[in-house]
């Protein structure tokens, strides 16, 4: 969720939001993914995404068990992104590349959930599906953020619940979400 949507659904004035959000980060349960933004010639979100700490946590919040999770798979996609966006803010820390971490999304929707940028500016798009398949429609926004950053974008990944690392175009990847524990993280991480 990001920052004005929980102000606006909480009635939360800006000052206040700001005040209870500095003490949940101060606590170590809340996490603020900033935008990534340029002058790409659109709009883009210009607010603060979070993230919990703890993805059990989250789940608790959402009411989700195991049983809901497997009547109903769609219910843990935010979980599991939430789930993977922490972990790669672990590993980004101790990672020789040390990128820097945003997320990305347009006025019209079109949402890059993760974009990892080094020091010589290159960027890494990612997208979260708790789906165990992937199609074209699930890449429409890294497309669309190649076609905007053109030759930076190195690589755009979808992770997922599936097994195989299938290749969607030019530097265009939908890779297992167990890939971010595997050997390939390190190659794809740079």
């Amino acid at each position: 969720m990001n920052v004005a949507d929980l102000g606006r659904s909480l009635g939360l004035n800006q000052v206040t939001l700001k005040r209870y959000l500095t003490l949940l980060e101060t606590l170590f349960l809340l996490v603020q993914l900033p935008p990534w933004f340029e002058n790409l010639g659109k709009r883009l979100a210009k607010t603060p995404k979070l993230y919990f700490n703890d993805s059990g946590l989250l789940a608790h919040l959402l009411g989700l068990d195991h049983e809901g999770m497997v009547r109903n798979p769609s219910s843990w996609g935010p979980v599991l992104e939430n789930f993977v966006v922490m972990e790669l803010v672990k590993m980004a820390a101790w990672s020789k590349a040390r990128p820097s971490l945003f997320h990305m999304r347009t006025s019209t929707g079109l949402e890059v959930d993760l974009v990892m940028e080094n020091r010589r500016r290159e960027l890494v798009g990612l997208e979260v599906k708790a789906a165990s398949t992937v199609s074209e429609k699930d890449f429409k926004a890294l497309r669309m953020f190649r076609d905007s950053v053109g030759e930076r974008l190195k690589c755009g990944i979808v992770l997922y619940a599936g097994r195989d690392i299938l290749p969607f175009g030019a530097g265009l990847w939908a890779v297992p979400v167990q890939a971010l524990w595997a050997k390939v993280s390190a190659s794809l991480a740079g």
